[in-house]
This record gives structure tokens, C-alpha cells and sequence, in this order.
């Protein structure tokens, strides 16, 4: 299957907008002729509502900052003081500072007789709810003095806390957190969530996410043209091999997982599995003499095909039947595994990278980058390539847009890997990114804390091999395989070990396929 166009497999209603262009969407609406205060005065509408509905009526004790996020806060205080709800107001600047919309929202504050406080510990009380106005996504530095303060001492009082658009101290594009966050139990946030809200710590401190509608187009996204999503169905549902009443196991694909020596040979088989388990007609595992009786005490419908001589490994990878590869599970971080490696992308084959077939180019990534980029203008130009590295694999191979980095972006840094190496990029977490060199970029949600186990990875890697067997595109079988396992996770549920994760793939695929 070709590479789609760019776009061609994203869904605007999961688009994810950055604060960049979520601001860029403000002025598309403002510019249409929508006053910002109208926009503004559904943003603080919204949020009362949800407050209405979620929380008994209460003391409500909002922070509001010198800018437009403080001016939701106004709008929020007028409607609650307006239900009969009991507020207090604090401003981390002088009244006479605020500019535009949100002085305009303090004035109507004011005419309904709120009061506004200093922002300082003095205002802390019996607020039974605390909503956070002060910053929202633009802030990119730490919380500094009394801001700093009044957010640390409000994480701990006994309240409800809500945070508009993104909690103070937070930032909206990374989801990082540089210094003190406001540590909130419900973040309300306008049109399309942000991947602050999707990344860790992000997703964490923001605690229960709700999207509002305040009133602009969704046609506006047409001009955004965002390249982020949430990874869901609908980006590549129609990508997803199917079985055909006429097709055969040849029709399906046939791929070739790589296995470690006798003593490391689960790993290959965990892979294996998931590859006929997604679909693919055919796996093959090629293992080293000494661990070809061990897997076949253990296998049935997988192919085992051995070697002794690097000669026997490259008429293996000969067989045309072959298209698609899977290496680096329990491979073992050794010269021989980096020949391998370097041999299969000299290959048409689709190929997965995981564990050791990264670890083994740690400090040569150059060697690795080159062999993916070569492949594309010869005759492999059209078989596609992924690299899924965890945190760890990550930096030996992409150092200098390591997590250890100071201002790490967990978004950034998959979308310069995906270019700079030619690959799809896989970076695995709680928070899966997963870019393409084209720059689309998705962020996985769905995967429960049972998946954090040993072999997880290794099912991953042959679910997506699998999915490239049948003819997925590398983005497409990188977003498909991602959430299937995060499904397959959250079915079995609690307990749950990777020998586990293939027999629940048969219930997500039989949903999918039912639409």
C-alpha cells in the first residue's frame, strides 16, 4: 500500500490543537466576527454549568491572573454569585492592569457588587471549591513568588479543585511541568483538548478532562490544519486489513520475527504469536540452531527456520514470500544483531525495530539513520519502517532530544526522530506518541497500567509487523496496533501478563470489524 498524502488518515474531531494554534483559532473566530467577550462569556458559562452539575452548592474561592484566563474566572464568579452560590475572588494583579475582555468581564464583576481580593494566602477560608483562572496554557516559565505560593497552598487545602483550559504551572504543549502545578481534580478546557492534557505529568495533574463547545466553527479546523491527534479508529480504521472471502494465507502476508539464542527465545515467541493473531497468514521465526528444538516445543502454527552460518540467515531473508520483518526482541546487543539489522533494511521488506535491534546502534544512530533513508531510494523505496523505542532506547539512539533534556517535549522530540531517522516513531509510555517524518504525530490514551509488564513491548512490536505484512502503512499499523493492545489490556483487565494481551486481540478486532 502506498503512503497516504499527509492528512490522509486524520479525523478532525480528535484533533489536538497546541496553544499556538488554539490561540490561532480564537482570532480565525474573532476575525469572523465573534467579539472575543462572546467567547469568553461561553467559556465561563460552560464551566458553571459543569460546576452546577458536578458539586453540591458550596463556597467558591476563584484565582484569577492578569490575562484572559483571569477573565474566565470573572465570567465563572458572576454566574455562580448570580445561582446564589457563595464566592470569593482573588486577583494576582491590580484591577486597574487588566486589559481588554477580561477588564471588561472584572467591571461587570464589579457592578453586580464581587469583591476582589489580593491573591495571598489571606484568602484561603472553608472554599469547598477552588478554580483555578490564573494562567491556563500560555504560561511557558515556572510560577514564580505569591503565585507560586497561593498554588502550593491551595494543592493542599481539603477543596475541589478545577483548573480552566490547563493548570497554572503547567505547559500546554509538553504537558511538562517545570516548577509547582496546580494539582487539579477536573480541568475544563474550550473546542479541542491540548497535548498537555494527554502527556504526562500533564494528563495526571489535570485529572478529569472536559471539553467545552463555545462557539467556534468547527470549519475553522480546515484552516488550522492540525497535525496531532488522539489516537482512535477513525484515523485508521479504514486501513485495517480485513479477510477476504477468496483470499488465503499467502494473501495475508508472511512475516519473519527474529529470535535470541537458546536462552533467550520467549520474547521472539510472544511476538510470533501476535503476528497471526492480528491477522497476518504466515510467521516465521528465525533463531540460531541451538534454539530451534526449544521453540518447537513450544510452537504449532509458527514456522521455525534455523541457521548456523550468517550465509543460512541471508537466504532466509532471500525468500520473496517474506514481507515483513520483525528483530530486536531478546536478540541480544551484539555485532551480529547490528548485521542482521543492517541486512534487512538492505532489503524491500517492511521491518519493526525494537529493544536490542536500538540498543545495539546506542552512540551510532548515524549508521542506523542511514540504512532506513538508503533503502528509500532504492528498491525498498516503498517498504516502510518502525523504530519503538521505550524512554531508555530513546536516548542512546536520540540523544540530544532525550527526556533528560531541560526543556524536553515528549511530541517534539518523537516528531525530530521520525525525521531525522526516516522511521516512524514509536515512543512507548503511559502517553504513546507515535510520528511519522512527514510530521503527523498521534497520542495514545487508552492504555490502562496493566500493560506495564515485562513482554508487552514484544507483543507490540508483532502486532504492528503483522499489520505491515497485510499492508498498512507504518503509521497506520503503528496507530492501529497501539490502541488494539490498549483494548485488549483493559478487557482482560487487572492481573494481566503479555501472554495474556494475544488472546484478547480475536474480541477488539471482532468490535472493529463490526464497526
Amino acid at each position: 500500500m502506498d503512503r497516504p498524502e499527509p492528512h490522509a488518515l486524520l479525523s478532525e474531531p480528535f484533533a489536538l490543537l497546541t496553544v499556538q494554534e488554539m490561540s490561532e483559532a480564537d482570532r480565525l473566530t474573532i476575525a469572523g466576527g465573534v467579539a472575543g467577550c462572546t467567547l469568553m462569556e461561553a467559556a465561563g458559562l460552560s464551566i458553571v454549568r459543569l460546576i452546577t452539575e458536578k458539586y453540591d452548592r458550596g463556597r467558591v474561592l476563584i484565582l484569577c491572573g492578569p490575562g484572559n484566563n483571569g477573565g474566565d474566572g470573572f465570567v465563572i464568579a458572576r454566574h455562580l454569585f448570580r445561582a446564589g452560590w457563595p464566592v470569593d475572588l482573588a486577583l494576582l494583579c491590580d484591577v486597574k492592569k487588566l486589559k481588554g475582555d477580561a477588564a471588561h468581564m472584572a467591571a461587570l464583576w464589579q457592578q453586580e457588587g464581587g469583591r476582589i481580593s489580593p491573591l495571598d494566602g489571606a484568602v484561603f477560608e472553608k472554599q469547598s471549591i477552588i478554580v483555578d483562572a490564573l494562567f491556563g496554557a500560555g504560561l511557558v516559565r515556572p510560577l514564580e513568588g505569591m503565585a507560586a505560593e497561593v498554588v502550593e497552598k491551595a494543592n493542599k487545602a481539603q477543596a475541589h479543585r478545577m483548573a480552566v483550559d490547563v493548570p497554572s504551572g503547567l505547559e500546554g504543549n509538553s504537558g511538562q511541568a517545570r516548577g509547582v502545578v496546580f494539582e487539579a481534580h477536573m480541568t475544563v478546557t474550550f473546542f479541542r483538548k491540548k497535548p498537555a492534557h494527554l502527556l504526562y505529568p500533564g494528563k495526571r495533574l489535570c485529572g478529569q478532562i472536559h471539553v467545552t463547545d463555545i462557539g467556534i466553527s468547527e470549519r475553522i479546523l480546515a484552516r488550522i490544519k492540525p497535525e496531532t491527534h488522539i489516537n482512535h479508529p477513525d484515523l485508521w480504521q479504514s486501513q485495517l486489513p480485513r479477510p477476504q472471502a477468496e483470499g488465503h494465507k499467502y494473501s495475508r502476508g508472511h512475516a519473519l520475527v527474529l529470535s535470541g539464542d537458546k536462552t533467550h527465545t520467549g520474547a521472539a515467541r510472544l511476538a510470533a504469536r501476535a503476528v497471526l493473531r492480528i491477522g497476518a497468514g504466515l510467521v516465521s521465526i528465525a533463531c540460531p540452531e541451538d534454539a530451534a528444538l526449544i521453540h518447537a516445543a513450544h510452537l504449532s502454527a509458527v514456522m521455525i527456520k534455523s541457521y548456523g552460518r550468517e550465509v543460512e540467515f541471508e537466504t532466509l531473508l532471500g525468500d520473496e514470500r517474506i514481507n515483513a520483518c520483525c528483530a530486536g526482541p531478546a536478540n541480544g546487543v551484539t555485532e551480529e544483531t547490528k548485521t542482521h539489522i543492517l541486512k534487512i533494511l538492505q532489503s524491500d521488506k517492511h521491518v519493526v525495530l525494537d529493544a536490542d535491534a536500538l540498543s545495539v546502534f546506542a552512540g551510532q544512530g548515524q549508521i542506523l539513520f542511514a540504512a532506513i533513508k538508503k533503502r528509500k531510494n532504492g528498491h525498498g523505496k516503498n517498504a516502510q519502517c518502525i523504530l519503538s523505542p521505550h524512554d531508555g532506547e530513546f536516548a542512546r539512539l536520540f540523544p540530544e532530544y532525550a527526556a533528560s533534556t531541560p526543556t524536553y517535549d515528549k511530541l517534539v522530540s518523537a516528531r525530530k526522530a521520525a525525521e531525522k531517522s526516516g522511521a516512524v516513531i514509536v515512543l512507548k509510555g503511559a502517553d504513546t506518541v507515535i510520528a511519522d517524518p512527514d510530521g503527523n504525530a498521534v497520542i495514545c490514551d487508552n492504555a490502562p497500567p496493566y500493560l506495564a509488564t515485562a513482554g508487552a513491548g514484544d507483543v507490540l512490536a508483532g502486532m504492528m509487523t503483522g499489520l505491515l505484512a497485510q499492508g498498512m502503512t507504518g503509521f497506520g499499523a503503528a496507530c492501529a496496533a497501539n490502541w488494539i493492545q490498549g483494548e485488549a489490556a483493559a478487557l482482560f483487565g487487572p492481573g494481566l501478563i503479555s501472554e495474556d494481551i494475544e488472546g484478547q486481540i480475536p474480541d477488539v478486532l471482532r468490535l472493529l470489524f463490526a464497526g
